[in-house]
């Protein structure tokens, strides 16, 4: 299986959009500064996801949410699912 997800930093107040395939061990590498954007937060909680057959699809999906540009479609998407 392979993911599509939206974690959240509170400290900074800010929404990260990526895709992966074992989904706890990513959230960990985001925790744990072994991601360039994300190691200005230690506090990132994951907010949403979606689970895809293909990382073909997880990486469309991601691209489709980043292409938005949206904070309010963000939101949307996590409180619809919540």
């Amino acid at each position: 299986m392979y993911y599509t997800y939206i974690i959240y930093s509170k400290t900074i107040n800010k929404y990260y959009i990526g895709s992966c395939q074992d989904i706890e061990q990513r959230l960990q590498d985001h925790l744990n500064s072994r991601s360039k954007y994300t190691k200005i937060a230690k506090d990132w909680e994951l907010k949403y996801f979606e689970t895809f057959l293909t990382r073909s699809e997880a990486c469309q999906r991601e691209l489709q949410i980043k292409k938005i540009k949206s904070r309010k479609y963000i939101e949307k998407l996590i409180e619809t699912k919540g």
